[in-house]
């Protein structure tokens, strides 16, 4: 909320990533399909385009049509679309058309729990959850509208409350009733049902690694849309444990590994590279760090940073008419609460540079601004208590913007996953010490999470894991 008090103009869009406009992978059919529908293209536009990759694409296909003829609407045309995200997300349209990313592709350890999230989201569609969801919101918002007539200030407080409680817990019961009814299809489809619950354990770990979630929102509240995640690992047992004991059913492990090696991890080249703390953009040519106690996350549209208490950061860029100056662009509008006199023309890297500051509604801002080959790069803090060292992360930060060689640039290659069998003596340890592009701290967790070790699942020797990789 308070980053957007000094975001764009009007009209203006942020220009950090390079992605072409969404294309159409090369594995769907050439026969005729329903056109893309507006909603379809924001949502690929909004996940980093469509990844390709024909074997991984082929699987996935193959999983859909596998669940659907064994869903309560067989005859039912569903599309998957695999995003180009690496975070790990999966929805369903009204219309049938589903999506995945690659990040959750590449937290799955096999067949089974990706066919677990896909059952999910074919229930949702054929359960016609996003019209009793839109049904239920209406009802929602009317009970809110008929609140605002009371004139007690508690009696129209608890009815806001009841209102909101009851979207909240539809939505609650419709999730449960995707997991049940997704526990079931992936049971008929001949998968393991245990696999749904295996891989809620999965998200859930890897949602609490702080480096690789970095200025996300906090864990989820009381009026929450989705169940807690143990209560939904518990309901999907408990239906998983009506087909029989652990053990049964499909997994292909070692394939969907094999189908997995090679594959694209974390950021996509064309929109930048987070390293530790620093951000790197090949095509672009820029890099920048942040302070020792900012942890860094890269999105399509901004690249965002916060130090887990008072401060946070965020980097875009922005097209600037070269005819218009930085300090003439700071005034122009598009930051509020600007003090006038704050603005200070600058040089960083050998570059034209501009700083300002803002004061919006209790909020302390720091504005940089650089021009860059064809952008304007902008660095905007936020702080609720400002003290020497937020002006210090700011300069430093600034100060640390970068024009990259064209050999810094060549040296630069994007994460991947490789798959590599365990040798005898490997241990958990010594394998994580080889996962590259991932603090040291985090290599471990990473690498446990990555491949569902716990107690219950140790090494062996010939066992395939997933490591990362430049």
């Amino acid at each position: 909320m308070a980053l957007a008090a000094c975001g764009g103009s009007v009209g203006e869009k942020p220009l950090l990533t390079t992605s072409q406009p969404p294309q159409t992978t090369a594995s769907e059919p050439s026969v005729a399909r329903p056109a893309r529908t507006q909603e379809h293209l924001k949502l690929i536009g909004a996940y980093g385009g469509v990844y390709a990759n024909p074997q991984i694409e082929a699987m996935v296909n193959g999983l859909v049509e596998r669940l659907v003829a064994v869903s309560s609407q067989p005859d039912r045309e569903m599309r998957v679309t695999i995003l180009n995200s690496p975070a790990v997300n999966a929805f369903a349209l009204p219309s049938g058309d589903l999506f995945v990313t690659r990040g959750l592709i590449a937290l799955a350890n096999d067949e089974s729990e990706l066919a677990a999230v896909i059952a999910h989201e074919i229930s949702h569609v054929t359960a016609d959850h996003a019209r009793l969801r839109q049904r239920q919101a209406q009802a929602a918002a009317l009970a809110k509208r008929v609140s605002d007539v009371v004139t007690d200030p508690s009696i129209k407080a608890d009815s806001r409350e009841t209102a909101e409680l009851s979207l909240a817990t539809f939505s609650q019961q419709q999730e449960l009733e995707a997991d049940e009814i997704g526990v079931k299809t992936l049971a008929a489809a001949g998968f393991d049902p245990f696999a749904a619950a295996r891989f809620l354990n999965s998200m859930a770990r890897f949602a609490q690694l702080p480096s690789l979630n970095a200025a996300s929102e906090d864990g989820p509240g009381f009026l929450s849309s989705h169940p807690s995640t143990p209560a939904r690992v518990d309901h999907a047992k408990r239906v998983a444990r009506s087909f029989g004991a652990p053990g049964l059913g499909r997994t292909a492990h070692n394939n969907y590994l094999r189908t997995l090696d090679g594959t694209l991890y974390g950021d996509d080249p064309r929109e930048g590279f987070v390293r530790g703390r620093e951000f790197a953009h090949v095509e672009l040519g820029i890099a920048f760090t942040v302070p020792d106690n900012y942890v860094l996350k890269n999105t399509s549209a901004a690249v965002l940073a916060t130090d887990g208490a008072h401060t946070a950061i965020r980097f875009d860029a922005v097209a600037v008419p070269e005819s218009e100056s930085l300090a003439q662009y700071l005034r122009s509008g598009w930051v509020k609460g600007l003090i006038d006199d704050s603005i200070r023309s600058e040089t960083v890297d050998g570059l034209e540079a501009a700083v300002a500051s803002a004061l919006v509604e209790g909020w302390s801002f720091r504005i940089g601004v650089v021009r860059g080959p064809r952008r304007v790069y902008r660095f905007i803090f936020a702080s609720s208590k400002p003290a020497a060292a937020y002006e210090e992360a700011f300069r430093s930060t600034m100060n640390s913007f970068r024009l990259l060689s064209p050999s810094q640039r060549a040296a630069m290659r994007p994460l991947r996953i490789r798959v590599i069998p365990v040798r005898p003596n490997e241990s958990v340890e010594t394998l994580a010490k080889r996962m590259q592009g991932v603090d040291e701290e985090m290599k471990r967790p990473l690498f446990e999470t990555l491949n569902g070790l716990g107690e219950d699942r140790p090494l062996a020797p010939g066992d395939l894991v997933k490591i990362t990789t430049e």
